[in-house]
């Protein structure tokens, strides 16, 4: 069973928990448990995808209960008209806030991607990011004797193929637990130390306009056992406090120009 936390007789979101494939994917045939199957299967009706959440990543995951609801909500996310809010544990110190405006050159897959051709030269990607809390942890991983993680919340204003991952580790903090841009030593000094076993990477919220009422609302995703074992053993437990799961707000509290 998945956590729904939003659903009206237009829209369901659910809390997507890291490892799970939103649906079915020739790249692999044998994975058996899906969202979007799961999901029907729990409420009983067909679903339609408006976007998507890497495999490793957890959190807000936003599908229609019709095609043309899906294809508005699509259409809201390629024109930039909602905001998402993620999560991250960073290796290292990172202080403040800023907006990273670092283009990125398009990912391709091996195999999903193998005869892919167009323009591959680097595309505008754009990042904010801000700065929630650090520690230092006394524990040895690969030459230093301490450890120094931070927890940030992202926005990112574009949407390209791993964006958040590539634009941390561009700053030289990459995200725990990331297995192709990250640090293999921290990330696997996380897991012998923390549990932090999975890519530390969360959805917290999506800010949209209902495309059938034009009502804004927040949808917010809570954190799962090893983000909230985390928390604990940093200290943290402040930094991330149990709101709504769906806010309904003012509709010039919304910024329609990010996503």
């Amino acid at each position: 069973m998945l956590e729904i936390i939003y659903q009206d007789e237009y829209l369901v979101a659910v809390n997507k928990p890291a490892g799970w494939l939103v649906h079915r994917s020739w790249l692999d045939r044998n994975e058996k448990v899906v969202v979007m199957q799961t999901v029907r299967d729990q409420i009983g009706q067909h679903v339609f995808t408006a976007h998507r959440l890497d495999r490793p990543t957890s959190g807000v995951l936003l599908m229609g209960l019709s095609s043309e609801v899906g294809r508005l909500l699509s259409q809201q996310f390629e024109q930039h008209q909602m905001q998402k809010t993620y999560h991250a544990l960073l290796r290292g110190w990172l202080d403040g806030d800023a907006q990273l405006d670092y283009p990125l050159t398009e990912e391709l897959d091996k195999i999903a991607d193998k005869f892919a051709t167009g323009d591959n030269g680097p595309k505008s990607a754009i990042t904010d990011y801000r700065s929630l809390a650090q520690v230092e942890m006394p524990v040895a991983i690969g030459r230093y004797d301490c450890a120094r993680y931070t927890l940030v919340e992202l926005q990112p204003h574009t949407g390209r193929k791993h964006q958040l991952r590539r634009h941390m580790s561009h700053l030289r903090h990459p995200i725990i637990g990331d297995s192709a841009h990250g640090d293999l030593k921290q990330n696997r000094g996380a897991a012998q130390y923390f549990g932090c076993q999975r890519l530390m990477l969360h959805a917290s919220s999506l800010a949209l306009n209902h495309p059938v009422t034009g009502e804004p609302l927040v949808i917010r995703a809570g954190l799962d056992d090893v983000w909230q074992k985390m928390m604990s053993q940093f200290g943290w437990q402040d930094y991330l406090p149990d709101v709504p799961r769906v806010e309904f707000v003012a509709a010039a509290s919304q910024d329609s120009d990010s996503i």
